[in-house]
């Protein structure tokens, strides 16, 4: 069995396909909470497994953080680059379907690694 943490490619691809519907049209029926933490946790998952480190944090409230991207790590306190945004804005990231640039103003960005996550998506193509 798979660690709580870990990325599985395939339980990936599957939650995020549950919720393909609505990242492509907004005004689709929402899925439901579980439907929706699932795919933003295995994305945020995925993404620390093939960007490992602690330089940046990755932050998709309510539903995960993880830490990413190797660098000068970060142990106490606020960290130096933060990536923060909702659930959708996170998945339309992850899936390709928004890139950082144009997420402007949905994504809150801090310190001078947070845009390196860009170089890291897509996770999933839709």
């Amino acid at each position: 069995m798979a660690a709580r943490g870990s990325a599985d490619p395939v339980k990936t691809r599957v939650a995020v396909s549950a919720v393909a519907d609505w990242l492509r049209d907004a005004g689709a029926a929402e899925p439901s909470r579980a439907e929706l933490a699932d795919a933003v946790r295995l994305t945020a998952r995925t993404l620390a497994a093939v960007a490992p480190g602690a330089s940046v944090e990755v932050r998709v409230p309510p539903f995960v953080a993880v830490q990413c991207i190797q660098g000068p790590r970060h142990t106490r306190g606020t960290p130096p680059n933060v990536v923060e945004t909702d659930a959708r804005t996170w998945l339309l990231l992850a899936t390709g379907l928004l890139s950082l640039d144009d997420a402007a103003g949905a994504v809150q960005l801090s310190g001078s690694r947070a845009t390196e996550v860009a170089r890291w998506l897509p996770l999933v193509t839709l």
